[in-house]
């Protein structure tokens, strides 16, 4: 979401007549994105934030502005904290003290072959560790027909594949009149001509239903690639975290997943230290993981985040040694796991978007979600091309050229 919301921005940006600069010290403008939903990352922008002070003091012109998670509605705290700041701005919007515009009317002046689309802003959940409800407000849809036409001028830009972004895209469109759902939309997005892929992301296990798995197994654009957060495979930690669902429930989800696309490649996160875990909830969640062979996991240690429900009512009780020690666990295991899974892909042909060339060999994403590393004298960049796999590992897969499109 950041990262769709920076590329908005930086077309903003060159519509006024900006110009990018890698440079600090040549800059007029200066805009930092902020994260702050694990600890390390909000330390991380503060600290930016700190290191420019001396840049604003030797040049007062230069503009300084803060969007993102950091901005929330005590802006007269922030300024205080960080008086340096010229500009405030809540994530997602865009500068008002810049220029008056709709979000709408801005896309990328350079489409990616791929790029995201935000379909629907903030959170209704509520789960205790997390600070994005607190951040970006309730739940907002942008309405259907906005999107496919954003989608439609992307596509005449050259972008082939949209990813589209919301903290809960499974909870899209009930807030819009007639509540379409994730489904309508990407039915919808799946007439668009020149359209290749479809791609969504972050789904949430309580608001996934049939009819989305329905449209994912019948739908030619939408890719076989859900990712799909547990958190803990123990119920008593997914009930303190406000997860609402059972770690049974999980499994009958995914394997009802499975049921309707065989073909799928299924992620999920894992926060490994919640308040009061204990080793064998910690081995619960080892064991879900064990048994359901993701393609991919993201793991974080817990850290409190300051106003949400867990900071306030349970004590952070997991020593950091414990929480790194876990999490060394479920990297060594995913490492193994996904080693086993690509290697049944070895000798499959995929289809693969070339995305670019890096050390000499193209490389791309199957529909799967699959990073994938070719050789070829001709450009490729941006064909679909079906690839046969001759060598995997756990993190990418190498192939040669079967055809190309």
């Amino acid at each position: 979401m950041n990262k769709a919301e920076s590329e908005r921005l930086d077309s903003l940006f060159q519509q006024l007549g900006y110009k990018p600069t890698a440079v600090t010290d040549e800059a007029d403008l200066i805009v930092l994105n902020s994260c702050v939903v694990r600890q390390s990352a909000e330390e991380r922008v503060t600290n930016k934030i700190s290191a420019l002070r001396p840049l604003k003091k030797a040049r007062p012109a230069v503009t300084l502005a803060v969007t993102g998670c950091l901005v929330d509605s005590d802006l007269r705290g922030l300024k205080k904290r960080f008086p340096h700041v010229d500009y405030f701005f809540k994530p997602g919007e865009y500068p008002q003290w810049l220029v008056k515009t709709e979000s709408a009317a801005i896309l990328p002046e350079q489409p990616q072959l791929s790029t995201f689309i935000p379909i629907i802003q903030g959170c209704d959940n509520f789960c205790s560790y997390c600070v994005v409800p607190y951040r970006r407000g309730r739940e907002k849809s942008r309405p259907v027909a906005e999107i496919v036409s954003e989608a439609r001028e992307l596509v005449k830009g050259g972008v082939k594949e949209v990813v589209l972004l919301g903290q809960n895209v499974d909870s899209y469109g009930h807030d819009l009149p007639g509540k379409p759902d994730l489904a309508s939309l990407l039915y919808g997005l799946n007439d668009i001509e020149n359209l290749a892929r479809i791609r969504f992301l972050t789904n949430h296990p309580k608001d996934m239903g049939d009819r989305l798995i329905g449209a994912i197994a019948q739908l030619d654009k939408v890719c076989e690639h859900i990712n799909l957060p547990v958190q803990s495979g123990d119920n008593e930690i997914l009930g303190a975290m406000k997860r609402d669902y059972k770690a049974e429930q999980y499994r009958q989800l995914v394997k009802r997943i499975r049921d309707r696309v065989p073909q799928i490649a299924l992620g999920t996160d894992v926060i490994v230290g919640f308040p009061s875990e204990s080793e064998a909830q910690f081995r619960a969640t080892a064991e879900l993981l064990r048994e359901l062979r993701f393609d991919s996991v993201h793991i974080a240690a817990y850290s409190p985040r300051p106003g949400t429900v867990a900071a306030r009512e349970y004590e952070d009780n997991i020593p950091l040694a414990t929480k790194k020690a876990r999490l060394n666990v479920i990297e060594e295991l995913q490492e193994e796991i996904a080693t086993e899974v690509n290697a049944q892909l070895s000798g499959r042909i995929l289809e693969v978007l070339v995305e670019g060339r890096k050390k000499g060999k193209w490389h791309g994403r199957s529909r799967s979600g699959k990073l994938v590393f070719l050789t070829s004298q001709n450009n490729l960049l941006g064909r679909l091309v079906k690839v046969r796999i001759m060598k995997t590992s756990p993190w990418s897969l190498q192939g040669e050229i079967i055809t190309d499109n």
